[in-house]
C-alpha cells in the first residue's frame, strides 16, 4: 500500500462523529492516513439504522432535540429550517416554526445526518483524503501481523488492506422472528409489524418492555388503527369502526413507565462536570480498583444534595444528608417515587412537573446530575471490580434507563390518549415466552408477578423490545479474529472473591472465568483497552482494529448510549491518534494518561 488507509465499518452516527473529528484534525492525522474506505451494508450511507425509512417510521420521534445533538457542520434545527414545508411534511413536522428544544421523527433525523456525512465527505477530499463509499456488508476481518495489515472481506469483493480498521456497527438482532406463532425479536424493521392497507388486527398485540422501543411500536399501531385529535394541549383518540377489539399491552418487569422529557441546564454531557479528574484518580484503592459505594459516598452524594436543593426535595435531601444512604438506598427511595399504583396516572401526575419544567425552562436539576455523574463513571469502568459490574448490571441500569432515556412530552400525550381510549394496558411482572402450550399461530407467555403468583397471556402478535443485549463472543461478527484468538470476552477482576465456592448462587458460573490465578466476571461483549483497541486472548491490545461499536463494548463501557456518547467516543479515539503522533510515541491507555484526554477536551 503506497498511501496509509483506514477503513471504517458503518456509516452511522458513531461513524459520522468520527469523520467528523478527523476533519477538524486532519492536518496533524494526515500521518497516520490519506485514504478512508467506508463500508456500509444497507441502501443509505449516512443515517444509522434507528434513522433509517428502511427501518423505522414517520411516526418514530428521534428523542432527542437539536439542542442535545453534538455539534456537526450545521445544527440540526438551523437545517430543519432550511427545508421546504413540503419535506418537513413529509417527515411528519408539520408544527412551524422550528423549536431546537423540541423532538421530532427519527427520520428527519436521518435525512439531517445523511446531509452533515455528505458535507463531511466533501470536506475531507476537498483537503487532499480519498474517500471510498463502499455499499457492501463486512462479511470478515482479518489480521496479517507480519505485514501490519488488516484485511476488510465482503461478499463481492477479494480482501482489501487497511493499516488501521474501526468497528462503527450499529445494532444487531440474533434472534430470529418466528412469524408462525406472531413472534418477533425485534420491532426492526417497523414495517413488518404494519398491516396491509385496508387490514386491521382486531386483537389485543402484546410488547416485552415499555421503554422507548415499545413507544414506537405502540405508536406505528395506533395511528393505523384510528385517529389522535388535539384540543389545547391534550389528545384524545378514536378507534377505528373496522379496529373493534384492537389493544396494546407492553409487558414491564417493574410495572414502570419511562420519566417524561425534562429542561436541562447543560444539555450536553460533560465527564469532569462534579468531579475533577485528580478527585477521580484518588478514589482509587491501594489494589487498583474505583469502588462504586466510594464514589458514591465522594463524588455523587455532594452533587446530589447541591441538585436536590436547587429542585427544592427537602424529603430526599435530609436522607441524603443525615442518613447514611447508599446507592443502593437511593435507587429505592427514587424507584418509590415514580412507582404508582396505576403508572398511566402517575405519568399524568409527572406529566404537570416535566410542563413545567419545559415550558418555564426550569431545569430538573437531580436527573440531570445524575446522569453526568454515570457518564463520568462510564469513561472510569476499567477501574471498577467485577463485584461493582454486578451491582451496576442488577440494580443501577434499569433504575437509570428509565429516568435518563426520557420519553417526549408529545409521546406522552399519545400515550394517554390511548389510555383514556381504554386501548393500551400495562402489566407488571417477569415475562417468560412458552415454546409449547400456546394455540394455533400465536405466542404464550407466563407472567410471574411480585408475590409469585404466575399468569399466562396468549397474543397473536407479540414484539420483543426488550432492546439489545451484549453480544456473546461466538456472535461477534468478524469470525477470523475469533478462531486467531485476536479478540476475547471482555472481563473484570474481582476484589474481594478468590474462591468459586464463595460465589453467590444468584451469579451465572457460565459468566466466570479463571485464569492465570485469577476470578474473572465475564462483563458482556468483547474486550477493549482505553483506546478502544481489540484485546487479544493473551492480553495484549492490537494498534491495527479498533472497536467503537456500543452493542460489542457495553461490557467495558456500561453506560455508553445515544448520540453524545457517539460523539465522545470518536473523539476520545481521535485524541489518542493525536496524542500518540504528538509524542512521537506509541498509543498510552495508563489511566493516569487517558483521563488527561478526558480533562483536556472536556468530554
Amino acid at each position: 500500500m503506497n498511501k496509509k488507509q483506514l477503513a471504517i465499518i458503518g456509516s452511522g452516527a458513531t461513524a459520522i462523529y468520527l469523520l467528523k473529528h478527523i476533519n477538524d484534525h486532519y492536518k496533524e492525522l494526515k500521518s497516520f492516513f490519506q485514504e478512508i474506505s467506508i463500508f456500509e451494508k444497507g441502501v443509505h450511507m449516512g443515517m444509522g439504522m434507528p434513522y433509517n425509512p428502511e427501518t423505522t417510521d414517520i411516526y418514530n420521534l428521534a428523542n432527542i432535540s437539536s439542542e442535545e445533538i453534538p455539534e456537526l457542520p450545521s445544527t440540526f434545527g438551523n437545517w430543519l429550517r432550511e427545508q421546504q414545508p413540503e419535506m418537513l411534511a413529509s417527515w411528519n413536522i408539520k408544527q412551524l416554526p422550528i423549536d431546537d428544544a423540541e423532538v421530532y421523527s427519527r427520520i428527519s433525523l436521518g435525512a439531517y445526518f445523511h446531509a452533515q456525512y455528505t458535507i463531511l465527505i466533501t470536506q475531507l477530499t476537498g483537503k487532499g483524503v480519498i474517500v471510498h463509499q463502499i455499499k457492501e456488508e463486512v462479511s470478515d476481518v482479518l489480521l496479517d501481523d507480519k505485514k501490519e495489515q488488516v484485511g476488510v472481506k465482503t461478499e463481492k469483493h477479494d480482501i482489501r488492506n487497511f493499516n488501521k480498521v474501526v468497528i462503527a456497527t450499529g445494532h444487531h438482532w440474533f434472534e430470529e422472528d418466528n412469524t408462525k406463532i406472531g413472534y418477533y425479536s425485534s420491532p426492526w424493521p417497523i414495517h413488518k409489524l404494519l398491516p396491509k392497507s385496508g387490514e386491521y388486527y382486531n386483537y389485543p398485540i402484546g410488547t416485552l418492555g415499555a421503554s422507548l422501543s415499545a413507544f414506537d411500536v405502540v405508536t406505528s399501531l395506533a395511528h393505523r388503527h384510528g385517529s389522535f385529535t388535539e384540543k389545547g394541549n391534550e389528545l384524545s383518540y378514536k378507534l377505528k369502526p373496522e379496529a373493534k377489539g384492537f389493544k396494546l399491552v407492553m409487558h414491564s418487569s417493574e410495572g414502570w413507565l419511562p420519566h417524561l422529557q425534562y429542561e436541562q441546564e447543560f444539555p450536553m454531557r460533560e465527564i469532569y462536570r462534579h468531579a475533577s479528574r485528580e478527585e477521580m484518580l484518588s478514589l482509587i484503592d491501594e489494589d487498583g480498583f474505583l469502588r462504586i459505594h466510594t464514589y458514591f459516598e465522594k463524588i455523587c452524594k455532594p452533587a446530589l444534595i447541591s441538585s436536590f436543593k436547587k429542585d427544592d426535595m427537602p424529603k430526599i435531601l435530609q436522607k441524603l444528608e443525615y442518613d447514611n444512604m447508599s446507592f443502593k438506598d437511593f435507587i429505592q427511595i427514587m424507584s418509590d417515587e415514580h412507582e404508582y399504583s396505576n403508572s398511566f396516572e402517575g405519568m399524568r401526575k409527572e406529566r404537570l412537573e416535566a410542563r413545567e419544567s419545559v415550558s418555564n425552562n426550569k431545569p430538573i436539576y437531580w436527573k440531570e446530575t445524575l446522569d453526568d455523574l454515570m457518564y463520568c463513571l462510564n469513561f472510569h469502568a476499567e477501574l471498577l471490580p467485577a463485584e461493582d459490574h454486578l451491582f451496576f448490571r442488577r440494580e443501577v441500569m434499569s433504575f437509570l434507563m428509565n429516568v435518563i432515556a426520557a420519553l417526549p412530552l408529545s409521546s406522552a400525550n399519545i400515550l394517554l390518549a390511548l389510555y383514556d381510549a381504554g386501548c393500551i394496558d400495562l402489566v407488571a411482572g417477569n415475562v417468560e415466552v412458552l415454546e409449547d402450550g400456546g394455540k394455533k399461530n400465536s405466542t404464550l407467555i407466563q407472567v410471574e408477578k411480585e408475590d409469585g403468583e404466575k399468569e399466562t397471556f396468549n397474543y397473536k402478535m407479540f414484539v420483543n423490545c426488550a432492546g439489545q443485549k451484549n453480544i456473546e463472543l461466538d456472535q461477534f461478527p468478524f469470525s477470523s479474529l475469533i478462531k486467531t484468538g485476536k479478540v476475547r470476552k471482555a472481563r473484570a477482576k474481582f476484589e474481594n472473591l478468590k474462591d468459586l465456592n464463595e460465589l453467590p448462587k444468584s451469579v451465572n458460573r457460565d459468566l466466570i472465568l479463571q485464569e492465570k490465578g485469577e476470578l474473572l466476571l465475564c462483563t458482556g461483549g468483547v474486550d477493549i483497552d482505553a483506546a478502544y483497541r481489540l484485546i487479544d486472548k493473551e492480553g495484549k491490545p492490537n494498534n491495527g482494529i479498533y472497536d467503537i461499536s456500543f452493542t460489542h463494548t457495553s461490557g467495558c463501557r456500561p453506560y455508553s448510549y445515544g448520540l453524545q456518547a457517539c460523539s465522545a467516543t470518536s473523539k476520545i479515539l481521535t485524541e489518542v491518534w493525536l496524542s500518540a503522533i504528538s509524542e512521537n510515541s506509541k498509543i498510552n491507555v495508563e489511566i493516569e494518561k487517558i483521563t488527561e484526554i478526558y480533562d483536556e477536551n472536556e468530554i
